[in-house]
């Protein structure tokens, strides 16, 4: 799992300056391959159109962080393969955040939906 530029200054200035962060990663996406720290590969287009989802999450513990999501549900299109998923702090634009491969892989030959249960994150 790759962290943005952004996220480790927003990191380092909670942790080491006990600055509240400027941001947090309030949104999810799905992506075709490996983000990176750009936010790369995002799922695009589909009828009805693709679009990030809202996420909240539980407090830290023991160097990992647990989603509090509520089945977040994705449209992808058709002719799309679902890999990684990634963080952001806003619904459009926005900043990247973190991002990291999916437990497993999806392939969509019709439009369809892809439920996202549980995301967790560790350092």
């Amino acid at each position: 799992m790759a962290a943005s530029d952004y996220a480790v200054r927003v990191m380092l200035d909670a942790a080491i300056r006990g600055q509240a962060p400027a941001s947090s990663a309030t949104h999810v996406s799905l992506h075709t391959a490996d983000p990176g720290t750009t936010g790369a590969n995002e799922v695009t287009g589909g009828a009805p159109a693709y679009a990030r989802r809202t996420i909240t999450w539980n407090a830290a513990a023991t160097r990992s962080i647990d989603d509090n999501v509520i089945s977040a549900a994705f449209d992808v299109p058709a002719g799309t393969t679902v890999t990684h998923f990634g963080t952001w702090d806003a619904l459009s634009a926005g900043n990247f955040m973190v991002g990291g491969a999916l437990s497993s892989t999806e392939s969509y030959g019709a439009q369809g939906t892809y439920t996202l249960t549980d995301t967790d994150i560790s350092m």
